[in-house]
């Protein structure tokens, strides 16, 4: 108050006025500007603004770092998520169509293991009877369904991680982010297997049945007359046994290998790596993950192979029939292909999120409010 009077005395004295006549214009001034127009915090901020710095605001932090760095776009928004999903469907179908041929000669050999004995035997037979062009069998419906997995898989798993950590919160998101990175790459691959089904099934019955079908075109009206819409989704169940250890294993083992690599391999933190850099761990920790991807979801990839291939079997008939040893027929030729598809998968992803200019939220770091509580900084 004496801030008040002081300028009211000041006003007068220069104006020679009374102070009945003045005082609706002073207090018209002062309560445009005047710093008791705000709240107690905001005047305290003004009057120390000379000594104290203020804070800036605490909200949307993320987007206006966002924007500071020159990305498109926050991190989490629908435009966010719909471009992860375009680079998923870049990643999966683009490199599943690239490997058809090692796909083939493995799928011919789970199914056909006395005919075709290996993989180099498999090539030689293969090229053999049906020619070079043999070994493009099956393409399209590989290219479509796993465009379509690729959608679901990387823009789900981007949602349920997003969604799942804020439901966790912080503190537990970090102490429990391994078992996030499970979770929300488990939740996206369920809805992922469903898209791919269809295809899937198409694809191995083209591959390995001679004479059953040359194209998509082809296949699809006879399955269906043949079995009806069962005949596309009977190995959805083999499927989701296959995908979701693989797709649990390809996430999981992916994040907490670049988090290794940028700790102990990497001479520099993340932030002072370039672009291309970053892209090549990126390369080295897709394939390290995929190694590990393909032992995981063999024998389930088996059981789908030969499912597909027969009518009116079970999944545990399959099972039953092919034994312990026979599951893990093709193991080298998935591990080769799991292997480099993966590696390239992931340097796809994340060179579309660079093209986009995404957000790129760095390796996670303890919050410094659990660095409290675990008595690591005062």
């Amino acid at each position: 108050m004496q801030v008040l009077q002081g300028l009211r005395v000041e006003l007068f004295r220069r104006y020679d006025h009374p102070p009945r006549k003045m005082y609706p214009t002073t207090l018209t001034q002062l309560s445009r500007a005047n710093p008791f127009s705000a709240p107690l915090f905001l005047l305290q901020q003004v009057e120390e603004a000379s000594r104290t710095p203020a804070a800036p605001p605490q909200t949307r932090r993320l987007a206006a770092a966002a924007v500071a760095d020159g990305v498109s776009c926050e991190f989490g928004s629908s435009k966010y998520y719909a471009l992860c999903g375009f680079g998923g469907i870049l990643s999966c179908g683009i490199t599943h169509t690239a490997v058809v041929p090692l796909d083939l000669v493995k799928c011919r050999l789970q199914v056909s293991p006395d005919k075709y004995k290996n993989i180099f035997k498999g090539f030689s037979v293969t090229i053999k009877e049906d020619g070079m062009r043999g070994l493009a069998r099956g393409w399209a419906p590989t290219f479509i369904g796993y465009s379509m997995q690729g959608l679901c898989k990387f823009g789900f798993y981007e949602v349920f991680k997003n969604v799942y950590g804020e439901f966790l919160g912080e503190e537990n998101s970090y102490m429990w982010r391994t078992s996030l990175y499970l979770a929300a790459s488990a939740s996206a691959e369920f809805f992922a297997d469903i898209a791919l089904a269809p295809m899937e099934a198409a694809k191995v019955r083209i591959q390995t049945q001679p004479g059953y079908a040359n194209t998509l075109r082809q296949a699809v009206p006879k399955m269906y007359a043949e079995e009806g819409i069962w005949a596309f989704y009977k190995g959805v169940v083999p499927l989701w046994m296959r995908q979701i250890p693989y797709t649990m294993m390809k996430f999981a083992c992916f994040e907490r290998t670049v988090e290794a690599l940028y700790k102990y391999v990497v001479p520099k933190p993340r932030s002072e790596c370039s672009k291309p850099e970053q892209l090549v761990v990126t390369f080295v920790a897709g394939y390290i993950a995929g190694v590990f991807c393909a032992i995981v979801s063999h024998p389930a990839d088996s059981v789908v192979s030969v499912l597909n291939k027969e009518k009116g079997s079970t999944a545990l008939q399959v099972l039953q029939r092919l034994g312990p040893k026979g599951v893990w027929k093709g193991l080298v030729a998935r591990i080769i292909m799991i292997g480099t598809l993966t590696a390239l998968q992931w340097f796809i992803y994340d060179s579309v999120k660079v093209y986009f200019r995404l957000p790129r939220p760095p390796p996670p770091e303890m919050p410094e409010s659990l660095k409290k509580k675990l008595g690591l900084i005062e």
